[in-house]
């Protein structure tokens, strides 16, 4: 198993380390690589986009042409993850609380309206407890950095955790999205989910 973290921007090798750890607790022989070209982007088993700044995700990968390759192997069925500003890059559509509509490259397969900055800037950042909807998890750290927020969920997509009622993590067929970042959190769970459902 061959898993990519995406290494244009953002919380790379935070993702690398919980996958690592992720996969020595599952006893699963695999490896966790930084991928940035279409090449290596061919070669994984599955995808981990970061958080990070969206804007300059989408923007690079759509730049060194790897934006299409991602898109067509999601939709060809290779799992990925993807977390605050990946989520944001996966989402059919989104919007900024504070600017509105934005024309950023988006990859599109997640069938989900996301809100950008939906939780305020730095400043007000926070962690906290999450109700989760995963078999053998009742709660998960969530650490929220201007994270986005999941403002429609359309049919065909499972929630997988809420915060104070609102939808923050989902899953949709091959496609996970959270609004948090379980990198930071120091607690590998979601990232072991994530690596179940490649082996699935």
């Amino acid at each position: 198993m061959k898993i990519g973290v995406l290494g244009f921007q953002g919380d790379i090798e935070e993702h690398v380390a919980a996958t690592k750890e992720a996969l020595k607790k599952l006893k699963i022989d695999g490896s966790v690589a930084v991928v940035k070209t279409p090449d290596e982007l061919r070669e994984i088993d599955a995808l981990i986009i970061p958080g990070g700044e969206s804007t300059v995700i989408g923007g690079l990968a759509l730049f060194n042409k790897s934006l299409s390759v991602i898109k067509d192997r999601i939709r060809n069925g290779m799992p990925v993850l993807g977390t605050c500003a990946g989520m944001i890059m996966l989402a059919n559509r989104t919007y900024d609380r504070v600017v509105g509509e934005t024309k950023q490259p988006l990859l599109a397969v997640l069938d989900v309206l996301v809100e950008r900055n939906s939780f305020g800037r730095q400043r007000e950042s926070f962690e906290t407890e999450l109700e989760v909807s995963i078999n053998g998890l009742e709660k998960l750290k969530g650490v929220f950095i201007r994270a986005p927020s999941i403002r429609e969920v359309n049919q065909g997509i499972e929630t997988l955790a809420k915060l104070d009622g609102q939808v923050v993590a989902v899953r949709q067929n091959n496609i996970i999205g959270t609004c948090f970042h379980p990198e930071l959190s120091g607690d590998t769970r979601l990232h072991e989910y994530f690596v179940k459902t490649i082996g699935s």
